[in-house]
């Protein structure tokens, strides 16, 4: 059984990258999410510090060992939150039930495929934030573990499509040849619509104890959250922006706000739904999923250029090779650095008012994806 693989170190490395690359069209002016104007945060300077957040729970796991060491020195008694424990338990329990959702039968072929890019391994962070959100509220794992499945199928799907030569043309995922080097162009293209279709039964047909109305409010959810309002969008004005030199960041960050966070930001509102959440929890829950969301994506820009493929599981530096528009491109890395520091924190800050020992995992998670190393 595949199993999530953490790593130790948190601290990333941040260099220059040089790429300049583009080929815009217009993106919406209604845009709902810009990362000065939403987030509050100026173009050109950045506070050095982050304003704390009290009441959080350590999360050893997370920090640097000099600064645990120094944190249980200052409060010996202060309890503490294992999450590389807790995200392999819940990855595993991910693994078991996407193993059990997807079998192998006839048409073998496709299945196969299906189970080859969805078993492939992969952090679970899109399940884990949906069951972490459930758990939150008052729900059980095994209430949220559909949609968590449903969200972990259509991000496979996406995977798969975006791998085509179509579309970004790479070899390489997750540490092992993309699903259309192993079975072709036709059968990866199916593979996916397969995954999208049966992520939408797979969460109706299997989330039990949980009102119809929440249900089909989870669904509407999720199908807005893949469409022309989510990541379709994104993956149209990205496609669309290739070779345009005049790329800002408004339109950046509206390429990644729906191509990326809007998916974390689905996994955290189903499982705030099913979960039984209200609608002012869901809302702050939500909000927190949009800053992960976008932090999750100028990390992502910033591995892209300081990793290298064996790191990473994927192609290395396509950023560069492609010229592309990134954060460090258009912020510098220093920016880029304290643009990523203020959504953790923002973030974190949404979670002010919840159990904090039931919040300990989405703050470990925020912390995991602004320090993660692949």
């Amino acid at each position: 059984m595949n199993t999530v693989n953490l790593g130790s170190g948190v601290q990333t490395c941040f260099v220059s990258n040089q790429a300049t690359r583009s080929r815009s069209i217009p993106i919406p002016r209604s845009s709902t999410f810009g990362p000065f104007k939403r987030f509050g945060l100026p173009v050109v300077a950045f506070p050095t510090k982050s304003r704390p957040v009290s009441s959080v729970p350590l999360i050893s796991s997370v920090l640097t060992r000099e600064d645990t060491i120094k944190e249980e020195e200052q409060d010996p008694q202060k309890p503490t939150f294992d999450f590389k424990s807790y995200m392999v338990q819940k990855a595993n329990s991910v693994n078991q039930a996407l193993d059990a959702a997807v079998s192998l039968r006839e048409p073998l072929k496709i299945h196969e495929a299906m189970r080859y890019s969805l078993l492939a391994g992969g952090k679970r962070v899109r399940p884990v934030l949906c069951i972490a959100a459930c758990e939150l509220v008052g729900g059980h794992e095994s209430t949220a573990m559909p949609a968590a499945c449903a969200v972990e199928m259509i991000h496979t799907m996406s995977l798969i499509h975006d791998d085509l030569p179509c579309m970004d043309n790479d070899d390489l995922r997750r540490g092992k040849p993309t699903n259309h080097k192993v079975f072709g162009e036709d059968i990866a293209v199916l593979a996916g619509d397969a995954l999208l279709s049966f992520a939408f039964e797979h969460m109706s047909a299997s989330t039990i104890g949980v009102t119809p109305e929440r249900i089909v409010r989870a669904v509407g959810e999720l199908a807005k959250s893949i469409g022309t309002e989510g990541l379709v969008a994104g993956q149209v004005v990205d496609i669309s922006s290739e070779g345009l030199a005049d790329v800002g960041l408004d339109h950046l960050e509206f390429i990644h706000i729906h191509k990326t966070a809007v998916l974390l930001e689905c996994s955290v509102v189903l499982g705030a739904i099913l979960g039984g959440g209200s609608d002012e929890e869901v809302e702050k829950l939500r909000t927190f999923a949009r800053n992960i969301g976008l932090l999750f994506q100028v990390v992502d820009d910033i591995l892209d250029v300081t990793k290298s493929s064996q790191e990473l599981g994927k192609t290395a530096g396509k950023d560069l090779v492609s010229d592309k528009a990134t954060y460090p491109k258009l912020m510098g890395i220093e920016k880029s650095k304290q643009f990523a520091e203020r959504l953790k924190n923002n973030a974190v800050e949404q979670l002010q008012g919840f159990d904090m020992d039931k919040a300990a995992p989405l703050i470990a998670l925020a912390n995991y994806i602004a320090y993660r190393q692949n």
